[in-house]
């Protein structure tokens, strides 16, 4: 059985920088292989990990669409020839691979991409002991059960009061939506003094966090992003990292 930690939050504060973080830092403890799945249309997840995708999920609905249009496909099956697609889309590295969602490529409905990515993960994730959901801003991914249940929930925000707000958002429509999951996390990014306001604390304990993390505004962390360099270049020794580290294993991972 995977264990799936999926990361949502609103855009911009983050959430793909951590969602690499994390991957690295599960392999560094020895959770691997882990499955990075990047469900954001405006994908990048793969620059911070250092790889490159060449297709994505929705490249691959149009080409396998196209096949088929085309009576190419003789003597395979429809999802036969998508399950064939989608193999050559997942990036292989070194204990993690990468599957990237993407953008629809040509006419028609997305929610037929998401129903690819639903399919494809239900057999590709059972393959990887560690499953990481980094999700486009919002909760679309796991309303549309692209993953049934999820482990550890993460919400990411910003110091904002509008970051925080939305947040407890999220948390509500998480609830209205019934999506599952066994443990939830805030994560405040991008923090530019000591400790955690007061403001974060009491949100916490309202959306019932089982873990409240407190990330500082980093130079180093920074200075990686602007150069597009891949998150694994950061030193074990960053207080990012570090924090990261103790997170996980106060989660058990």
């Amino acid at each position: 059985m995977s264990r799936i930690i999926a990361i949502t939050g609103k855009g911009g504060v983050g959430k793909t920088t951590l969602a690499a973080l994390i991957i690295t830092r599960l392999i560094d403890h020895g959770c691997k292989p882990v499955l990075a799945v990047d469900a954001d249309p405006n994908a990048c997840l793969d620059a911070a990990l250092g790889v490159r995708v060449a297709k994505s999920l929705g490249t691959v609905r149009e080409e396998a669409r196209e096949i088929a249009g085309k009576g190419l496909a003789v003597g395979i099956a429809k999802q036969q020839l998508l399950e064939l697609k989608i193999a050559e889309s997942l990036v292989e590295a070194t204990d993690f691979d990468l599957i990237a969602m993407g953008r629809p490529e040509g006419p028609g409905c997305y929610c037929y991409a998401n129903n690819v990515l639903k399919n494809a993960l239900a057999q590709i994730a059972a393959a990887y002991p560690f499953v990481v959901l980094d999700n486009e801003a919002g909760l679309e991914n796991l309303s549309r059960r692209i993953v049934q249940s999820v482990d550890l929930l993460v919400m990411v925000a910003d110091p904002s009061q509008r970051g925080l707000e939305t947040v407890l958002r999220l948390t509500e429509l998480a609830a209205e939506m019934g999506i599952v999951y066994r443990q939830c996390a805030l994560v405040v990014n991008r923090l530019r003094r000591d400790g955690i306001p007061e403001r974060v604390d009491g949100l916490a304990k309202s959306i019932g966090a089982d873990y409240l993390m407190a990330l500082p505004d980093d130079d180093d962390l920074a200075v990686l992003a602007e150069n597009g360099a891949a998150v694994q270049n950061l030193s074990k020794n960053n207080p990012v990292v570090i924090k990261i580290d103790h997170f996980l294993a106060a989660a058990g991972y």
